[in-house]
């Protein structure tokens, strides 16, 4: 077969430094428009982008040449670059040093994206803690709390 093809899901999900409540309201479509063209310059197309003052979701498609750390580290630079000018409160702004990335079937595109749309109302009752737990649970990966929270 001469060619080679993929299509490989992600869900990513990651934190601020030390889960700091530090994205405002206002920024965060301009945020997610830096992401989605970060995720499109390197070749992975973002599907839903949406965050909370504490932490991110991100939906995207995997490219064919790329692995996930790469990606991650991508956009966690380069968002922190788009970051640190417009929060003069927080300096350095920074995102935490883990991540979680938990692969999705086809068929799972719409419910995450749903769910990612609708994270203002799930941390109505639930943390970023509870939920990552919560996930790792959902997608059987091990979860050591000692290094979970950074």
């Amino acid at each position: 077969m001469p060619q080679s093809l993929a299509r490989i899901y992600v869900h990513l999900v990651f934190s601020t430094k030390h889960r700091t409540r530090c994205l405002p309201d206002a920024i965060r479509p301009e945020l997610h428009a830096y992401m989605g063209g970060i995720l499109r310059d390197t070749g992975c197309p973002s599907i839903a982008i949406n965050s909370e003052p504490d932490h991110a979701h991100i939906l995207f498609q995997l490219g064919r040449t790329v692995d996930v750390a790469s990606v991650v580290n991508q956009v966690k630079k380069g968002s922190t670059r788009f970051l640190r000018p417009r929060l003069p409160g927080m300096v350095p702004f920074s995102w935490q040093l883990g991540y979680g990335a938990f692969s999705i079937g086809c068929r799972e595109v719409e419910p995450v994206i749903h769910y990612i749309a609708k994270q203002r109302q799930h941390h109505r009752r639930d943390t970023y803690e509870d939920e990552f737990r919560r996930l790792c649970r959902e997608y059987d990966v091990a979860l050591d709390e000692r290094y979970a929270w950074d």
